[in-house]
């Protein structure tokens, strides 16, 4: 569309708050609308940011025809409904992770998309965090040499958090270590193959009859020889909220630090053994993005003391991913192209999780990814 300013409405204004200020000062886009089924909660944010335009509900929210574009930071049961919904109103869409919560309900989207020829991007936090794109840089100029192998972990202790979370199967919620291993060289998963490990308290299994504390899985990507292993725990697994991607290459391995705030790894081949490993303290990449959206990838709304979100304290901010989201799916809005995740990586990437769960379940067996998930197919 060449449309400028585009029309953003944010659904969902708890994590969903965080993005109001960056879409605000982007150059393409007009924050236009907040949706939220609590008024008073509404009326707040809308008061502290200065938006009129409010909606409680959100069929009534999707007959405005001034709106171009919802963003979505639902709970997770929500996302696929809401997207097509929106899909089907003639709205773009942009939604938090994951997808969806079913290989059906990710094929309806993908379906949906290229009905209507609308644009759909998930907003994959790490795959636009700042280690990311050090990483994505290194492998963009070939200083890592030939991949051999991608390792990616995300971990988090989610007691405590709104009642859609309780016992869920740790693979449900995979897009933060799966993002990247495919979003690395932009490749798609073909089959998976993933075990349960451990059991979660007996009180939470009955919630998805999942008893596994960790999930850890294979990933064998499409016309290539490369492999990648990523593992997930929600529950009852003492560890620091982590995610992580490791990089291994021929000339050059990248490996995320065990403990956050500290610097990333470089291991460079050839160099004797004690000079092999350096510390490297990740750059940012504000330059890449328009200048008054720059200051959010060091700080946003969630950032000081006495006004956070659990999302934003456990996941460090989400390495500065925030701007660059929002300044992908505007971009790809004006300038008529796909954003990096389309629907239909949404959806490979998302499916790989929910069918590495139905592998755990069934002793680890081989399950391939389903062709509306692959390009060209």
């Amino acid at each position: 569309m060449s449309k400028q300013p585009i029309n953003i409405a944010i659904v969902g204004l708890g994590f969903g708050a965080e993005f109001i200020p960056i879409y605000q000062r982007h150059p393409g886009a007009n924050m236009y609308a907040i949706c939220q089924r609590n008024e008073e909660s509404l009326n707040k944010v809308g008061e502290a940011f200065g938006i009129e335009k409010r909606y409680r509900d959100y069929d009534e929210l999707l007959t405005d025809n001034q709106i171009d574009a919802v963003h979505i930071n639902t709970p997770i049961p929500n996302h696929a409904e809401q997207s097509l919904k929106a899909l089907r109103a003639g709205k773009h869409v942009a939604c938090t992770v994951p997808m969806a919560t079913t290989v059906e309900e990710c094929r309806q989207l993908v379906e949906a998309v290229a009905e209507t020829g609308l644009t759909y991007m998930m907003m994959e936090t790490v795959v636009y965090a700042r280690e990311f794109l050090f990483m994505k840089a290194l492998y963009d100029t070939g200083e890592l040499g030939k991949l051999q192998f991608l390792k990616a972990s995300h971990q988090q202790d989610m007691d405590g958090w709104p009642d859609y979370w309780p016992g869920l199967p740790p693979m449900h919620y995979a897009t933060h270590c799966v993002g990247p291993v495919l979003g690395l060289t932009r490749s798609e998963a073909e089959y998976v193959s993933c075990f349960g490990s451990g059991t979660i308290s007996e009180g939470l299994h009955h919630y998805h009859n999942s008893p596994f504390a960790v999930e850890t899985a294979h990933i064998k990507f499409k016309d290539s020889d490369l492999s990648a292993h990523v593992y997930r725990s929600l529950f009852d697994t003492a560890r620091q909220y982590r995610e992580s991607f490791e990089v291994y290459g021929s000339k050059k391995t990248v490996e995320w630090p065990l403990i956050e705030g500290d610097p990333l790894i470089v291991h460079t081949a050839k160099k004797p053994e004690p000079e092999i490993p350096e510390a490297v303290k990740c750059p940012d990449y504000a330059h890449l993005l328009p200048e008054p959206i720059r200051r959010f990838t060091r700080g946003g709304v969630y950032d000081k003391a006495g006004n956070q979100h659990l999302s934003f304290i456990q996941g460090a901010g989400h390495g500065g991913s925030h701007p660059h989201l929002v300044h992908e799916f505007i971009s790809a809005l004006v300038e008529g192209r796909h954003p990096f995740p389309n629907a239909q990586q949404s959806a490979n990437i998302t499916c790989v999780g929910i069918l590495a769960h139905e592998s755990a379940l069934k002793g680890g067996e081989i399950i391939r990814l389903p062709e509306f998930t692959l390009s060209g197919e």
